[in-house]
């Protein structure tokens, strides 16, 4: 046995022991490394040759052909030209040897390094590479293998990765470009021929669907086409050969697509040919072909026949209808290719003008698929063909559609022999009849793109606006009917059921809910277009829902304490489930609806907006009269929450109202005010009895949710006074027994504050009664921290202390209320401020002298800081100056470096939150303008520089870096005269040289810790810093600062290109680009002349020609694109070079 052969079977039985089940982890590094070892050695590439050629080992072919591969990608230009000639010579004989008896994974593999080899040799060195793939495609035997070389020829030439030199990338795109019309010509000739040779001969056609399709054409779709008689010819009839042959054509067309511009090299015989085969996606038959029979030479590589070959016989039944279905999923995966091309050049919105015919030529052949895809006949109706088609097929077809509406339509629309109106027609026809809840959706979003497109058409054309609209209206009347069907349980009950309303998804919505909203926004863009339609479509389907509500009182019977609903036979409770459901989003949609009766459009539609207005009402009060969640039902799984659901509903479509009532108040002040107080005095009657902790939490918390829009969006001057009002207010600051749940407590106690702090309006500051509404917030607060304000006089705690958990629960209820009361007037007027602050100033006060107690509680200190934090974003003008600067100074005392430490270290715990929390306070302090607080500046920046960063500099703690930085940030943004004297204008003046520098150590440290924060992993740190220098730099021409220019600038730019080199930052490519241009822009001669040298010079892993090169590429250009253009190239070339050398061979020498 020679020693070749040894090797092979050494090879072999280490590469079945390395993937044998029982082979251990240690053995396998083992192996690997002799592996490795082998692959290095020089000249080992010949026994790889070997090794393919005498192997039917699948493991040492792959591992051969991983070894070639190494070779070329990374030690090609150290191979000997007369080794490199060889292999050029021995891997296309081996392929051509063998395509047909290894694998389809190795014969791809084999491909691929071959085309490894020209995208390194092509055409100087392997002029016969691509010529070769040419001649491979027109043999008929080899066309599928010529077709793969010819997919991952473009896969790794059009687009290589990066261990190509950007001149060579260039080139090849160029070499490629060049022989695009040929290679188009090529795959257009291959399919006309397989579709000619396989289509039905038309001269006696046997009776049978495909022959007997009449073909209606739209309207003006194909006048003058010379291509619409040859889309309605028969299917072609291919064996499994063909097949497989037309689906590698499809595939090379689909990738060749995605890159290549487009132009007339894509001629009209192309894509008639491309439709040709789209329409297999449509095609239905399942019954085997009946016809001549085709030798058994046809077979595909899994030995099965083609379907239409096998002799009818009375046992084979069961195999044919096997077969059969198989060749329906080769054919149906033909359309998808097809289409999948089709989708390829949709989705380049840069058209050419010589393209536009074309453009319009393909939409004209692609709705000619789609009247297909929507044709009934009496064997199927839409929804059934739809749902015979292949899934893959469906999806590729609705983003056909998505791309033309999303990207095209603005072009087509106008023209003639293009007929919209018949398009949205077939378009409707298609959404409707979707078999898949995903597939509807899709389609959905296709309308709302559309409605969209209409709604800026007619703002930009408002002189024709009508004559838009008419052309429109009846497919946006059909289309709010339908999708208001869509919705009703009455109409679509079978699918609705379908729908999951339990399992969140990442929106934090369920299926049902995404559904509806969806559904509920195509509603709203068609309301925008045609409101008073359809209101008029909607309004009545609501009332009738509405009378099956109102009218379940009668069925209320009383017996002793118990009410229940007398509706128990099984057919009224599913009638009344669905009507129930279908009440409860019809009110959605006419909350959704609520916007488009405000504004300029108030008065236009007045009244129908008082119609929705006086019915909600009337159905809220009923509800909270008759108590109807609190019934018995028959089916009180099902019934019960959907009587809770309406009500809800209807509290939250009436408080979507709001701000239409908040108009109605200003329209009619001064006049007859009646009908305004009637409406807001009954929707408080309705929500207070369901202000308690009786009711289930979801009509609570609706009815909470009203009254806080009543008192902050309307503001009624007459709120106060209704006893319903009276009555809460007593609730809540008398009854702590009773205590709401914490979110519906809080909501309560903001509008009762509401009420009595924001401004009425139309009312001038003399009669807004601040001195009653002063004493009244004051005696509301002091009700709702009456035990907070006891807790004053504690000294200390210790963690064993029995009542800790009642202070830290007092203190946890009281102090989210106070933020969240504080929290709602922070946009106010001055004065609502004023009576604020006033009546939290004691709580305030408990709170700092709290806050030093608590430090070792940090789930407590957390809520005081939050507490503090609003505060200081809303009140610090009322807080004072000096009570201000005495809190601060009680936190910077507290924090202790070991104190902030141990809290940092823990990160996503509550110590952690306090931190970052601090810090915030922080920000809002050193942003205040002004003198007041500049004397704490020195103390905060030692507290940043010194305390906080040395704890997180080498640690993630991505959230209290992030808080960190932005206030270092906001030290030098909002005091920058801390540390440049000069002001910007005299700089500008006199020339930055004579910067006047006050704090320079620690403007440094600020600097350095930026530059640092380059140097780690995080990119949303990294981001957002990178942010802040280019924000220091617009505002206070950082760059160009003396010291940041002498000693910093350099090395700021040096950190971002390794960044780049390094890739580990990639998406933020563009942004590091365009500071690195910021930067050198501050002194371009400096920048080529000293940088750019020290920067080469500095490089490793590159030598000194390799750097001349680069220096030469980088063009002394002072624009934005070019210079970007140069810094990309240095990059990838750069990257290139040290890829090449790393992989030489030790002694190479490098000419």
């Amino acid at each position: 046995m020679s020693s070749e052969e040894a090797s092979l079977r050494a090879l072999e039985s280490l590469m079945t022991e390395f993937f044998h089940s029982c082979t251990t982890n240690e053995r396998k590094r083992e192996i690997e490394e002799l592996l490795n070892n082998f692959a290095q050695q020089n000249g080992a590439w010949r026994h790889c040759l070997f090794f393919l050629s005498n192997t039917r080992n699948e493991y040492v072919m792959m591992y051969s052909l991983t070894v070639f591969e190494n070779l070329v990608n990374k030690m090609w230009i150290g191979v000997a030209s007369q080794d490199k000639m060889e292999i050029r010579n021995c891997l296309p004989k081996l392929l051509l040897a063998q395509h047909k008896s290894v694998p389809y994974f190795i014969r791809n593999k084999l491909c691929k390094v071959i085309v490894d080899i020209g995208r390194q040799d092509w055409p100087m060195f392997y002029h016969d590479f691509f010529t070769n793939t040419l001649q491979l495609i027109q043999s008929p035997a080899l066309a599928p293998l010529g077709l793969v070389m010819l997919k991952t020829t473009s896969e790794e030439l059009a687009c290589p990765r990066e261990d190509l030199c950007v001149a060579r990338k260039d080139e090849l795109r160029k070499l490629l470009l060049e022989q695009v019309p040929t290679v188009l010509g090529l795959l257009t000739g291959i399919l006309e021929t397989y579709w000619d040779k396989h289509s039905v001969i038309a001269s006696t056609p046997p009776p049978s669907p495909t022959s007997g399709e009449s073909v209606e054409l739209l309207g003006n779709l194909f006048q003058g086409s010379q291509y619409s008689k040859l889309l309605c010819q028969p299917m072609a009839a291919l064996d499994n050969e063909s097949q497989q042959v037309c689906c590698l054509v499809l595939e090379c067309l689909a990738h060749l697509f995605s890159w290549i511009p487009l132009s007339t090299s894509i001629t009209p015989t192309l894509l008639a040919s491309i439709f040709h085969f789209a329409r297999f996606g449509c095609d239905l038959r399942t019954k085997a072909k009946t016809g001549p029979f085709i030798s058994s030479n046809s077979s595909s590589s899994n030995g099965q026949l083609n379907p239409g070959t096998m002799p009818p016989t009375s046992n084979g039944g069961g195999r044919n209808g096997q077969q059969s279905e198989g060749n329906k999923v080769d054919r149906a995966r033909l359309g998808v290719l097809a289409m999948t091309c089709v989708n390829e050049l949709v989705s380049k919105n840069c058209v050419p003008l010589d393209f536009e015919e074309y453009l319009l030529r393909m939409f004209q052949q692609t709705f000619f698929l789609l009247q297909r895809l929507t044709r009934e006949n009496n064997a199927h109706t839409v929804k059934s063909r739809l749902q015979e088609l292949d899934e893959s097929y469906l999806e590729k077809f609705t983003d056909f559609l998505r791309l033309f509406v999303s990207v095209h339509l603005r072009r087509i629309e106008s023209s003639p022999q293009f007929p919209i109106v018949e398009f949205l027609g077939l378009l409707f026809k298609y959404t409707f009849n979707q078999p898949t809840h995903e597939g509807y959706f899709a389609c959905l979003d296709i309308w709302s793109v559309f409605l969209d497109f209409l709604t800026t058409k007619i703002k930009s054309r408002l002189a024709d606006r009508d004559s838009v609209l008419n052309r429109y209206k009846d497919a946006l009347v059909l289309l709010l009917r339908e999708v208001l069907n869509r919705i009703q349980f009455r109409y679509n009950q079978a699918q609705l059921e379908e729908l999951d309303d339990e399992t969140l998804d990442d929106d934090q919505q369920t299926e049902w809910q995404r559904y509806l909203r969806q559904s509920l926004e195509v509603v709203a863009k068609v309301m925008e277009l045609l409101p008073s339609h359809a209101f008029t479509t909607l309004f009545p389907v609501l009332q009738e829902n509405l009378d099956v509500y109102l009218g379940l009182q009668q069925f209320i019977v009383t017996t002793g304490t118990s009410r229940r609903l007398n509706i128990t036979a099984e057919n009224d409770c599913r009638r009344l489930h669905c009507s129930l459901r279908d009440l409860s989003s019809l009110l959605q949609a006419v909350g959704r609806l609520a916007e488009h009766f405000i504004g300029e459009v108030f008065a236009a539609r007045f009244t129908d907006a008082l119609a929705v207005v006086e019915r909600l009402v009337e159905v809220t009060c009923y509800g909270s009269q008759t108590s109807l969640y609190d019934l018995e039902t028959a089916v009180p799984s099902v019934l019960k929450p959907d009587l809770i659901d309406v009500h809800a509903q209807a509290l939250a479509a009436l408080q979507a109202y709001s701000h239409w009532l908040a108009q109605f108040y200003s329209e009619v002040h001064g006049q007859n005010q009646s009908q305004f107080i009637n409406l807001i005095t009954s929707a408080i009657d309705a929500s207070s009895p369901l202000i308690t902790a009786k009711v289930p939490e979801k009509l609570l918390l609706s009815a909470c949710h009203l009254m806080v829009s009543i008192t902050s969006t309307v503001r009624p001057v007459f709120l106060v006074t209704l006893p319903a009002v009276q009555n809460i207010f007593n609730l809540i600051t008398e009854n702590q027994s009773r205590r709401l749940p914490q979110e519906a407590h809080m909501l309560v106690c903001r509008a009762l504050s509401n009420m009595l702090l924001l401004p009425w309006p139309n009312l001038p500051e003399s009669e807004q009664q601040w001195q009653t509404r002063s004493s009244n917030h004051a005696s509301l607060l002091a009700a709702l921290t009456r035990e907070y304000r006891i807790l004053r006089g504690t000294v200390n705690i210790t963690p064993r202390r029995p009542d800790l958990g009642d202070l830290k629960t007092v203190i946890q209820q009281t102090l989210p209320v106070l933020r969240d009361i504080v929290d709602s007037i922070s946009g106010e007027s001055t004065k609502s401020r004023q009576i604020c602050y006033q009546s939290l100033q004691e709580s305030v006060q408990v709170s700092l002298s709290l806050f030093p107690v608590f430090i070792q509680q940090p789930d407590v200190t957390d809520e005081m800081l939050a507490f503090f934090l609003t505060l200081f974003q809303a009140l610090r003008v009322q807080m004072g100056v000096a009570f201000t600067g005495q809190i601060i100074h009680t936190f910077l005392s507290m924090f202790t470096r070991e104190q902030l430490a141990a809290s940092i270290l823990q990160e996503g715990s509550a110590g952690c939150r306090v931190v970052q929390k601090f810090l915030k306070i922080l920000q809002v302090v050193v942003q205040e303008p002004g003198q007041a607080f500049k004397p704490f500046l020195p103390s905060i920046l030692s507290l940043c520089m010194e305390q906080v960063y040395p704890v997180v500099a080498e640690r993630p703690s991505p959230d209290v870096k992030a808080e960190m930085f932005e206030l270092l940030y906001q030290i030098l943004h909002q005091n920058w005269r801390y540390f440049f004297k000069t002001s910007v204008l005299t700089s500008v003046q006199r020339g930055a040289t004579e910067d006047t520098m006050e704090n320079e150590a620690q403007f440094t440290a600020a600097m350095q810790a930026f530059g640092q924060s380059f140097l780690q992993p995080d990119i949303h740190i990294f981001k957002q810093n990178l942010s802040y220098l280019e924000s220091l730099n617009s505002k206070h021409k950082l760059y160009h600062r003396k010291l940041f220019r002498t000693s910093m600038l350099f090395h700021f730019i040096n950190v971002l290109l390794q960044v780049l080199l390094h890739k580990s930052h990639d998406l933020l490519q563009e942004e590091i680009t365009l500071a690195i241009y910021n930067m050198a822009s501050v002194d371009f001669d400096a920048f080529y002349s000293a940088f750019m040298p020290e920067f080469l010079n500095g490089c490793q892993g590159v030598d000194t020609n390799q750097r001349a090169v680069l220096a030469r590429n980088f063009k002394l250009e002072q624009d934005l694109p070019s210079f970007t253009q140069s810094v990309q190239r240095l990059v990838n070339d750069l990257r290139y070079y040290r890829l090449c050398n790393s992989s030489l061979p030790t002694g190479t020498i490098k000419l």
